[in-house]
């Protein structure tokens, strides 16, 4: 096993909820027909759209689709936060440069952009202040896609939807 001291509490572990069921329940929610401006507000009708439905939306595979947690600010300035859950599809093939869930010798589960090199595979964060993780050539990982993140919004006094 090969120590890594650089991994510290900032990093960006990801910790295993559950698979998604097999056959999920739809979910179908009203869908605004109009956008929400992320700039200045413009005229807007005032009306809905089809609805959606969140599992089609976001699971493109559910037998291979598990859902883990974030924990940590190593991922900040790729969008991922602590408390987030990422979206794992185990039958999409990681390529160089996606943001992936990672384990090699023992290690927790981290999430990281994937960095394939010639001979070895590097693990980087998005943090400037949380180093990347070099697997040395040899080391047998498992590396999975993350395809999605879902966040909860937060007020301010710390209670959700109140």
């Amino acid at each position: 096993m090969t120590a890594l001291p650089h991994l510290a509490a900032a990093d960006t572990q990801a910790l295993a909820l559950a698979p998604l069921r097999l056959t999920p329940v739809p979910l179908l929610l009203p869908l605004a027909a109009a956008r929400a401006a992320l700039g200045f507000p413009s005229p807007a009708e005032d009306f809905q759209d089809d609805g959606i439905d969140l599992n089609e939306l976001l699971v493109r595979n559910p037998p291979a689709t598990f859902l883990y947690r974030a924990e940590g600010w190593s991922m900040l300035h790729a969008g991922i936060c602590d408390g987030d859950i990422l979206l794992v599809d185990r039958s999409v093939t990681p390529q160089d440069g996606d943001v992936v869930i990672a384990t090699w010798d023992g290690n927790a589960p981290t999430c990281k952009v994937l960095h394939v090199c010639r001979d070895h595979l590097e693990l980087h964060s998005r943090n400037p202040h949380v180093p990347h993780i070099v697997l040395p050539p040899g080391t047998e990982a498992e590396v999975f896609a993350v395809v999605g993140v879902v966040r909860q919004m937060r007020r301010s006094h710390g209670r959700v939807g109140r």
